[in-house]
């Protein structure tokens, strides 16, 4: 049984102006790449920054860089606690309220996930992310 916490990355693409949600193993098996890019797999978002001169130009006006500068790093990124907020805006904004009129989101990834401010795990109350405190 794997135990690892899965990772949860945002992929933006700016030349698109497409911005998704993706976990290790999305990453790896699933379609999303080529969802968010266009091209099959992580190797060839290689090719699409050094070749694709829109695409470049596209993440340097939004990361304010220059060509040189272009990473992997700016279009595919560990999500933070203020990007999976959003992402629980949009979420709310699309959900219809229960007969109770409260507002109830399903869990999007699996209860525990890594950001970049550390560990989190799912709680059914708020229908949130909260941190887990790391005890010694």
């Amino acid at each position: 049984m794997d135990n690892t916490i899965q990772s949860v990355y945002i992929l933006e693409n700016p030349e698109k102006k497409t911005i998704n949600f993706a976990t290790d193993y999305q990453l790896r098996y699933g379609n999303i790449i080529k969802e968010v890019f266009g091209v099959a797999c992580i190797e060839d978002l290689h090719m699409m920054i050094q070749f694709n001169r829109s695409f470049q130009q596209s993440i340097c006006k939004i990361n304010g860089i220059s060509e040189k500068r272009i990473t992997l790093d700016k279009i595919i990124r560990i999500a933070s606690k203020e990007e999976l907020l959003q992402l629980k805006k949009e979420l709310n904004e699309k959900m219809v309220p229960n007969s109770q009129g409260i507002d109830s989101i399903p869990c999007p990834f699996d209860t525990e996930i890594k950001l970049q401010e550390g560990i989190f795990k799912w709680d059914e109350k708020n229908s949130s992310y909260i941190p887990i405190t790391q005890s010694a």
